[in-house]
């Protein structure tokens, strides 16, 4: 994700970067700008996902360069940092994202950046991505995970839905065969394992004893997301959950 902020006042760009960085993962690029025409300039040939531009600027103000940004860009997320509310219809005629009154606090952006005009897909690059909306899939890093097994697929799909709860064998026997297949499960089970530390993410899939489950803090889940309120996730269910399995409920 690469974040492009824009003030012409330096302890309101120092301020605006601090409040930001509390809210975007530790990965994000931050370009930031005193110069709102140095920044037009830097920021030529490169996707930025969300703007924060102050709007009373020397050379060319915020309403321009927004306006400039989005001739690039027409989905580019423009958010407008400012002390002024004369400016407010300007925004809403470029189709701007959000207004945030100055002084910036890390909740206000966050209230923004969760109903931003053009959503940004969901994901964590230091995270287990997962996708529960249509079919169950797990990404790393923008890449499909592959299991060995189609059943171990399931399995972690089922761990999944169960939101971080331990699941003892009995349960997945029950549940994915009807009954008893403890040799399988023991497989699957085992493969699950060997996948997660394949990827560098030993840490999301958990087995102690005779259970096992998931720490939802490693994964970013869109039905997680769903739960919390998130409102990009709300809009990306269509009413299917898990949908080449027979046994998932979405409960909401």
């Amino acid at each position: 994700m690469r974040i492009l902020l824009v003030d012409d006042e330096e302890l309101q760009l120092l301020r605006l970067e601090k409040e930001a960085r509390k809210v975007f993962p530790q990965e994000t690029e931050f370009l930031v700008f005193q110069n709102p025409l140095e920044a037009q300039k830097e920021t030529e040939g490169k996707k930025i996902d969300i703007a924060f531009l102050d709007i009373e600027m020397p050379g060319i103000n915020g309403i321009g360069l927004a306006k400039s940004l989005k001739k690039r860009d027409p989905l580019i997320n423009v958010i407008f940092v400012t002390a002024y509310n004369d400016y407010a219809l300007e925004a809403y005629k470029i189709h701007a994202s959000g207004y945030i009154p100055k002084p910036v606090k890390a909740s206000q952006i966050k209230d923004e950046v969760e109903a931003l005009r053009y959503p940004i897909e969901l994901k964590g690059e230091q995270k287990l991505q997962v996708k529960c909306f249509g079919n169950f899939d797990v990404f790393h890093n923008g890449e499909p995970v592959r299991f060995s097994y189609s059943k171990s697929k399931e399995v972690f799909a089922y761990l999944i839905d169960k939101e971080g709860s331990s699941v003892n064998v009995n349960e997945l026997n029950a549940v994915l065969w009807e009954e008893d297949h403890p040799s399988y499960l023991r497989n699957l089970i085992a493969d699950i394992k060997t996948t997660m530390e394949s990827i560098g993410c030993d840490s999301v899939f958990i087995k102690k004893h005779n259970a096992c489950y998931i720490d939802t803090t490693k994964v970013d889940c869109d039905a997680y997301e769903y739960k919390k309120g998130n409102p990009n996730a709300i809009r990306m269910y269509r009413g299917e959950y898990m949908s080449q399995y027979s046994w998932p409920i979405f409960e909401y």
